[in-house]
């Protein structure tokens, strides 16, 4: 079967028809051990990366609780008086040294939202760089872009909100190279049985780092201040950028320790996937009806996710009305589900393609039908529950786990349909996925209801 994207290489979901397992006409490579190789090691380093990526990018979501002043909240009229406070027994009183802003809802929601504006802008570019220069600078350099101007948070926030605002839309530059990169690279080190895997744990990073980041920001503000959560994790993140250049290369022919078996194994199982043509067809990427329909999913899938990344630690505030420290480990339990699930997804959906004869885009949609169908039912019922913290809470879990799904279904697909392309298809549909993270926060906001006088 011909590739959907028209003069690329056949990739391994074209290789049979659709009722047909994946590469069953090609020899299969003998696999190398997975213990200690270098392929496993760079999916690990690429977990913390993107770890280290959302905790940089989430960060700001509970200490901006801690930055506005509390007056502001009451005079702007939107915390709810229809649940109870949750009272604190902790005997440790909250610092509260940090400097407080006077920002109203509107505003805050315009300082979530900036982040995607310079996101947005460099998904495309990213794809095509990493695609003609390799994705292992790009991506490190991305990471430690976002690290800098993270540190620089604190001095912005005192020079205003314009200042955060654009230093934010900067941090979001930097990001925004960091998943086609990511993507471009694996094209090169991923083999097609494997690609679920390998995938699944490199980016569950960025719901660990979540889940990490959100109670411990919330820790860090209740018994420092909340700039110290900028320091931190800037800190963490020129670390790993360290780490990352000394010990990764673009591709297996270049990196110094990998075994010559594992070499082979990864080249051959690769050789009749990549194109070698050097140009790049646009004109037919862009019509190719499969990458329009990861579009529509990548964008449904982002615009609950992002409305809850952005959002969530203001909900429990708010509306369920937790302090600060409850809030921010309230507001990680759904990401520590979705973790599990995208590690544990990854491996089941290779099982099934390798052991048991699945085909790949079977595997694919049925995984991307529980990941989008599952979260819209828990996410809609959570709004009918009223002040019952636990099912709330339990709800909101379902929803974020039960979305992990998507990280072996449309999340992958651009290395199936053009595994020489992935970078710069991600590009595309993340460009597309990147709206709901600019308009949601502040929709949200817009549609908040005045509820307490």
């Amino acid at each position: 079967m011909r590739s959907p994207v028209r003069g690329l290489s056949p990739s391994d979901s074209e290789e049979a028809s659709d009722s047909t397992p994946l590469l069953q006409d090609a020899p299969r490579a003998e696999a190398a051990p997975v213990c200690c190789s270098a392929r496993y090691n760079l999916a690990i380093l690429a977990f913390f990366g993107f770890f280290v990526l959302y905790a940089l990018r989430v960060n700001l979501s509970v200490a901006l609780v801690d930055m506005v002043d509390s007056n502001t909240t009451l005079v702007d009229n939107r915390t709810s008086k229809e649940c109870a406070e949750h009272s604190t027994s902790n005997k440790v009183l909250h610092n509260q040294t940090g400097k407080r802003y006077h920002w109203d809802a509107e505003t805050q929601g315009w300082i979530l939202g900036s982040f995607f504006y310079g996101y947005i802008i460099t998904q495309i570019p990213g794809g095509y760089i990493a695609r003609k220069m390799g994705g292992k600078l790009l991506l490190g350099f991305g990471v430690l872009g976002t690290a800098v101007f993270t540190l620089l948070t604190p001095i912005a926030a005192d020079l205003g909100v314009g200042a955060l605002i654009v230093l934010r839309a900067l941090e979001g530059l930097g990001e925004g190279v960091t998943f086609p990169a990511m993507h471009a690279m694996w094209s090169s080190w991923a083999p097609p049985l494997e690609r679920s895997k390998l995938l699944s744990i490199s980016y569950a990073g960025t719901q660990l780092g979540t889940v990490i980041s959100l109670p411990l920001s919330g820790i860090i503000c209740f018994y420092m201040n909340w700039t110290y959560v900028f320091y931190l994790f800037g800190v963490v993140g020129i670390i790993w950028f360290i780490l990352w250049i000394w010990l990764v290369s673009d591709i297996p022919e270049t990196h110094k320790t990998i075994s010559h078996c594992e070499k082979e194994y990864i080249i051959s199982s690769l050789k009749n996937q990549l194109s070698s043509q050097k140009s790049i067809p646009w004109i037919p990427m862009l019509k190719s009806l499969p990458l329009w329909a990861i579009v529509a999913a990548h964008f449904s899938y982002n615009w609950t996710f992002y409305t809850l990344l952005t959002l969530l630690p203001t909900y429990m505030k708010e509306i369920l009305r937790f302090s600060v420290q409850k809030n921010g480990i309230l507001s990680a339990v759904p990401y520590f589900g979705s973790w599990l699930c995208m590690i544990l997804s990854g491996q089941a959906a290779d099982y099934l393609r390798a052991k048991w004869n699945f085909s790949t885009i079977c595997v694919r949609r049925v995984f991307n039908l529980i990941g989008m169908i599952g979260p819209a039912v828990f996410l809609v019922a959570a709004g009918f529950i009223g002040c019952d913290y636990s099912l709330a809470v339990a709800f909101l879990t379902l929803s974020t786990t039960l979305g992990g799904f998507c990280s072996s279904g449309y999340s992958i697909n651009h290395l199936d349909i053009a595994p020489s392309y992935a970078g710069i298809l991600l590009g595309i549909t993340n460009t597309f996925a990147t709206i709901p993270g600019m308009v949601g926060p502040v929709i949200a906001r817009s549609l908040t209801p005045e509820v307490s006088k």
